[in-house]
């Protein structure tokens, strides 16, 4: 079979299993690569003085690679976004739906993903400084916010017992993403913060997302 055939055939067969073909697992594995440098390039020598050079050296690419892939350096952080949100998803889908939503935003932050990218947090912490700091990157920000309440509703809908497109499903996953938005910014900017899971456990006790039903 032509190489060109087989990637369609691949692709045709993975779109029927509600799954990305190897080829777009690549290119996802590949966008994530070039976020995770650049996140790292960011906190240690800010948004200003890292260069596109610089963030594709880094994930071991070339310009036209990165290009192939980010429209612009401020477009680099994106997949980071997508994908803490997918971590979520995931945890939301292992846990029953009886369980505290607290508790299960909880288990979202000691996957391996998550406790990697937390590890060193200090590093973390200048991150999300320089996101809230560096205007092109926060409206990046919150526009992936907005993109990812459309992947995050349908999980909170089994929570509630509402449709995914209700009044109380849309106002939970708003409230969701905005209760770690604050809490991450309220973290970066302290002196000695507490643990990042602890102060989202706060987060979510204080609103009482725990009691919501539709």
């Amino acid at each position: 079979m032509e190489p060109e055939a087989k990637r369609g055939e691949e692709h045709t067969m993975a779109a029927a299993r509600g799954r990305p073909s190897l080829t777009e697992q690549r290119r996802l594995q590949t966008r994530l690569e070039i976020a995770e440098a650049a996140a790292t390039l960011f906190a240690d020598r800010g948004y200003d003085a890292t260069t596109v050079e610089d963030i594709a050296a880094a994930a071991g690419i070339s310009l036209r690679t990165f290009y192939r892939y980010c429209p612009a350096k401020e477009d680099a952080l994106t997949p980071l976004f997508a994908d803490s949100v997918g971590q979520l998803v995931d945890v939301l889908a292992a846990h029953p739906a009886e369980a505290p939503l607290s508790a299960v935003v909880e288990a979202s932050f000691v996957t391996a993903t998550a406790e990697r990218r937390l590890a060193d947090a200090a590093r973390a912490r200048r991150l999300v400084r320089v996101l809230g700091t560096v205007p092109a990157l926060r409206a990046r920000w919150l526009a992936a916010g907005q993109e990812t309440q459309e992947r995050l509703a349908p999980a909170l809908a089994s929570r509630t017992g509402a449709p995914v497109d209700s009044l109380e499903v849309r106002l939970l996953t708003a409230a969701v993403l905005n209760a770690f938005t604050v809490t991450m910014e309220y973290w970066a900017w302290r002196d000695e913060p507490e643990d990042f899971a602890d102060l989202m456990r706060r987060a979510l006790t204080f609103l009482r997302l725990d009691e919501l039903r539709a």
